[in-house]
């Protein structure tokens, strides 16, 4: 059974039982707790935690995921994985134990001629909580299982929660036995490779505080309403139903596995360390190609770096293989063409996925020539030191700085005869893991402390958004609060949080700011300075009170400043315009990657698979402003995502869709979802003038612009500008750019001239460095602080004359250039000097304590820095006795 049939079997079963099919979330969501989506309920949590009432009581989807947690282990075994898709049913306080159980089991055993899997009931096994008796009743009366094929598990198995304050609850397994020839006997207890977990079935039913019941704390009460969430793993059951071993030789992985055969020549099969690189490849390819598609791009932080870190694992796989070509296009193409039956958009937006993995694969290619260069460096120190063993810090600087993983760079020592010090190396990992993992501790915010946030939401509902046609409203307080907990009242001079029934304030979020204003009523006045969505459906405005005092149930009116909320509607309007005008330049690759819309001003990033023409920003500019003058009226309405969709409508990465949307439609030219403020007609914007583009990233550009009067205001500023120019050049403005020309010729043309004459002064003073050499053993030493005004060019160059002028006998230069609190340095030798063993790169590093600096280079010429000129004489003697050491 093909696993898009295997997925499509889960989703019609649950649909014949009641459930609402809910697409796949994005593997991106706006979660402070992941960095990206590891579960097929994630995209639930909100009904989960109560922050929003559930728009269904049952639902189920096939969820894509990504875990990266156990990176480093994919490939070893065939059982570690970073994508794979998560089938699920959720109930929000409808059935629970028994209709979950049921409803699995009819699933699993229904013969496949009737839409189920067919798995045999004789070779099902379950375990179940420790102290969730109920569940092991469940298993033999609902299903039949005799109570021998049930085990008890502790809170470690068989407990989950989401590893914050909130929702949990004990959970079922369902496992498989794959037959004696996958090990022994016993259950999963005894051996989980061949009794396979095929579906965790979350019974959601307690509150947990900050210490999770796995590690020993008590649960602190029941929730209000009983949940289920469960997860069946679609690759785990698509080995299983097409009689192979694990999920590497499924339908959906084996034809990348195929192709890197093809390129490589290898064969799958025949030898473990490469099997390790095909499985690398195959995983990884999934994943990249995945997560690009959901908007990912490689970078240096956060979810960028992961991918990065796929990509090039990809590569360096690839390599280890004997490919040296670059590959990942065609790997990305395998993958389009076995996902996309149930991921379409990977087809559609292929031409932007495959160009950035071309364009990371190109940039780690480089990456890899210039580490290799820090890689031999190393290895040829390593055994001029008479050691056979790369030390462990150099093998993390090649991971941490070079993307170089471990096994890259023990591959590379074998070649040389060298050991890598791999303890070492996991030393320095293993602090970076903890770092990472304080870091990760630290961004996690919990859900505890959203309470008094959630309780509002719960007692009022949602708070009524008024502003997309008023801008002034009466309203009534339901909610103060002071760092998080209520209070009943903020007195003159007070901040706090103040929440309304209804509001006309906007709520920062899609790239918009926030509105600020007033809130106003008998003898009080608040100053709104931001509104913030903290959960889901509550605005919360974050105030001060000047003057009077507001309390609970008080009746305002809250006037937002309406000069303020126009510039930013301009802005987020024009951040429309351009996002099609750049996608009618570059196609659909040119994704929105985030925006900022704020007063008279606009920032627009995008997905860019190259540099990004001047020339053709210029025409994205005149474009957008052409069709201004078209004074197009601009529209929005509410519809069916579906239908949004039919329209032509684009929906951005990461973001979370309703089944109904807003639609904004500016005419043909711009249709997109979204739920921000924007004008009533385009002609309204006055002007869109870009002022900067750049490159933020690997294939992620920005455009930064002014909109309406900010934009006249930079027009005229540079008009005074030119005219100032004119002026001072007495020239008209059309002849401007050949005078500046001119004159910066001459320009360039005189400082050579003075750089000619003031090297040629330099120079001239070689020959009295040369002549006051002192002989050190049989070697010329000329070790000087130099105080004359030259850059390190010209040290270099007079070090290099002074060596030349001391002749064929061996000598070492050394010239000290003091520069307030800095210092410079550089040191040469002959070749005379060098076959006595005085290599400059290892002088340099000999002296350049006595300055608090560092420094390297090559034998014949090194060059260094520091911090402590007064430390010059005492670097001059050590140089003098590094020379009579003979250090090398």
């Amino acid at each position: 059974m093909q696993t898009h049939e295997i997925r499509e079997r889960f989703l019609r079963h649950f649909e014949a039982n009641g459930h609402t099919r809910v697409p796949s979330a994005s593997l991106i969501l706006d979660d402070p707790n992941l960095l990206f989506v590891n579960a097929g309920m994630v995209q639930f949590k909100p009904y989960f935690l109560g922050e929003v009432p559930p728009p269904y009581p049952r639902a189920t989807s096939v969820q894509k995921c990504v875990r990266t947690g156990d990176i480093d282990e994919v490939g070893k075994t065939t059982r570690h994985n970073t994508f794979f898709q998560m089938a699920g049913n959720f109930s929000f306080g409808d059935y629970f134990k028994e209709g979950a159980i049921a409803q699995a089991w009819d699933l699993v055993t229904k013969p496949q001629s009737e839409g189920g899997y067919g798995f045999d009931p004789k070779r099902i096994w379950t375990t179940v909580y420790n102290d969730d008796a109920e569940s092991a009743r469940l298993w033999q009366s609902v299903a039949g299982l005799p109570p021998e094929r049930i085990q008890y598990r502790d809170a470690t198995d068989n407990y989950w929660d989401m590893g914050v304050a909130g929702p949990g609850g004990p959970c079922s397994e369902i496992y498989y036995d794959r037959g004696p020839e996958y090990g022994r006997e016993g259950g999963p207890v005894v051996d989980e490779d061949r009794y396979l977990e095929i579906w965790n079935l979350v019974f959601m039913q307690d509150i947990r505080g900050d210490g999770s019941p796995k590690d020993g704390y008590p649960v602190l009460g029941e929730l209000p309403s009983k949940n289920i969430d469960t997860g069946l793993g679609v690759e785990r059951v698509a080995f299983l139903l097409q009689g192979v071993d694990n999920v590497y030789e499924t339908d959906l992985v084996r034809p990348v596995i195929d192709k890197a055969e093809e390129l490589s020549g290898r064969t799958y099969g025949e030898n473990h360390a490469d099997d390790v690189r095909f499985r690398v490849i195959a995983d990884h390819a999934r994943s990249g190609v995945m997560l690009i598609g959901d908007g990912v791009t490689p970078g240096n932080e956060a979810r960028g770096y992961v991918l990065r870190r796929l990509l090039r694992r990809i590569v360096r796989s690839v390599r280890l293989l004997g490919v040296h070509e670059a590959v990942l296009p065609e790997f990305a193409a395998v993958v389009r063409d076995a996902m996309s039956p149930s991921y379409p958009e990977i087809a559609r937006d292929f031409e932007r996925i495959s160009d950035v993995m071309r364009i990371e694969e190109e940039t780690f290619l480089a990456t890899l020539s210039s580490g290799s260069k820090i890689f031999d460096a190393a290895a040829e120190r390593t055994k001029r030191a008479g050691s056979a063993v790369l030390p462990g810090d150099k093998a993390f600087q090649l991971h941490d700085t070079y993307g170089f993983p471990i096994d890259l760079t023990l591959e590379m020592a074998a070649e040389q005869g060298l050991k890598v010090d791999e303890d070492g190396f996991r030393t320095l990992m293993e602090e970076q893991r903890q770092r990472a993992k304080a870091d990760a501790a630290a961004r996690k915010s919990g859900h505890g402390d959203l309470s008094e946030y959630r309780s509002l939401l719960d007692t009022h509902g949602e708070t009524e958004f008024l502003g997309y046609t008023d801008l002034e409203a009466g309203c009534r307080v339901i909610g103060l609060l002071s760092g998080g907990a209520s209070v009943p009242r903020l007195g003159e001079g007070e901040r706090g949080e103040l929440v309304l029934d209804r509001t006309p304030f906007y709520a920062e979020s899609g790239g918009q700011i926030a509105d600020t204003g007033t809130l106003y009523g008998s003898g009080t006045q608040v100053r709104v300075h931001d509104v913030q969505k903290i959960v889901p459906g509550l605005s919360v405005h974050r105030v001060e009170v000047v003057a009077g005092e507001v309390g609970l149930d008080d009746k305002l009116t809250g006037s937002v400043d309406s000069d303020r909320r126009l510039s930013i509607a301009r802005s987020h309007s024009a951040t429309h315009l351009v996002h099609a005008a750049v996608r009618g330049a570059y196609g659909q690759r040119a994704a929105q990657a985030g925006s900022l819309n704020s007063p008279g001003r606009m920032r627009f990033d995008f997905t860019s698979p190259g540099a990004v023409s001047a020339d053709v920003l210029t025409e994205v500019e005149e474009e957008v402003n052409e069709y201004l003058l078209q004074d197009t009226p601009v529209e929005s309405y509410v519809t069916s995502k579906d239908k949004a969709f039919e329209l032509g409508a684009i929906a951005l990465f990461g973001e979370k869709y309703g089944n109904q949307v807003r639609v904004i439609d500016m005419g043909e030219y711009s249709r997109e979802l979204c739920g921000g403020t924007h004008v009533d007609r385009i002609g309204q914007l006055g002007l869109v003038k870009l002022v900067s583009d750049s490159s933020i990233g690997s294939g992620v550009h920005r455009i930064e612009a002014l909109v309406g009067t900010d934009a006249l205001r930079h027009v005229r500023k540079e008009q005074l500008l030119v005219s100032e120019l004119a002026n001072t050049f007495k020239v008209p403005t059309d002849q401007l750019p050949d005078r500046i020309s001119d004159v910066l010729g001459r320009l360039r043309d005189a400082e050579k001239e003075i750089e000619r004459l003031r090297t040629e002064r330099i120079l001239a003073s070689a020959g009295t460095l040369a002549a006051g050499a002192e002989d050190v053993d049989g070697v010329a030493v000329v070790a000087e602080k130099v105080t004359e005004d030259i850059d390190a060019q010209a040290a270099r160059s007079l070090a290099s004359e002074v060596r030349n002028r001391l002749g064929s006998r061996p000598s070492v230069v050394a010239l000290f250039l003091p520069d307030g609190q800095k210092v410079s340095f550089v040191i040469g030798t002959n070749a005379a000097a060098r076959d006595k063993g005085l290599a400059a790169g290892e002088l340099v590093r000999s002296v350049s304590e006595a300055v608090d600096g560092r420094g390297g280079g090559k034998a014949d010429m090194a060059q260094g820095g520091g911090t402590n000129p007064a430390g010059i004489d005492e670097a001059i003697g050590m140089l003098r006795r590094a020379v009579r050491d003979g250090v090398a």
